[in-house]
């Protein structure tokens, strides 16, 4: 019989992600057993296989779910108009957003890519890319129409997504800085680097459509 929604399968099952993705983060991929795992959850180590029949599935799992998140997040927060300054202000506060939220996830997806097989690896690199993809269209849009100063779209890409995703290395909530001014801060700091006009990049993220919450959590 399947199980239904909310069941104690599918909470369990939860539960395990949840405290896989904290301890992966804390101890390392190859560091965490899956009896240690076992034990965080309050379960036998043996249930564990009825979700995730190998170490490996799992950490594919939150590697997958995690990408699947932030694409979902992303088709929510993405603006309706073609303003590449308003599009690269909504890219960078739904970024920087999502994965303050997802501090353990983040870290798992970004430091364990390594203990990936060579299939799974691939499958994960092309959500990440297709992701990246949607930057770059922006800031191509954006040089085209003259707002953007860059010289190297793929380059600029990839500084603009280390530096976003980089805020979970420090970030901590309740201190100096609230996530808004974490936020304001780095589009500031992203529009400054594509060469555009701090007030027109006030005005962009003024502009830019609030994200709702996704499935995810977003």
């Amino acid at each position: 019989m399947a199980r239904t929604t909310g069941s104690d399968g599918e909470k369990t099952e939860a539960a395990v992600r949840e405290a896989a993705a904290g301890l992966i983060a804390r101890y390392g991929y190859e560091a965490m057993s899956m009896r240690q795992l076992a034990a965080e959850v309050g379960v036998q180590a043996a249930a564990l296989y009825r979700y995730f029949p190998t170490k490996e599935d799992l950490l594919f799992t939150l590697m997958r779910e995690h990408m699947e998140g932030l694409t979902a997040a992303w088709e929510m927060a993405r603006p309706t108009t073609a303003d590449p300054e308003a599009r690269l202000a909504a890219y960078v506060r739904n970024h920087i957003a999502f994965h303050i939220e997802r501090r353990h996830s983040t870290h798992v997806s970004n430091m364990e890519l390594r203990s990936l097989s060579h299939d799974r690896l691939t499958r994960i690199l092309r959500m990440r890319t297709a992701y990246e993809k949607e930057l770059r269209a922006i800031l191509r849009d954006g040089t085209e129409a003259g707002v953007f100063s860059i010289e190297d779209t793929g380059l600029t890409a990839m500084a603009l997504i280390q530096m976003m995703t980089g805020v979970i290395v420090w970030f901590r909530p309740g201190e100096r800085l609230s996530v808004a001014e974490v936020t304001t801060t780095y589009l500031s700091m992203t529009m400054r680097l594509v060469g555009a006009k701090i007030e027109g990049a006030a005005a962009a993220y003024s502009a830019a459509r609030p994200f709702g919450r996704s499935a995810a959590g977003v």
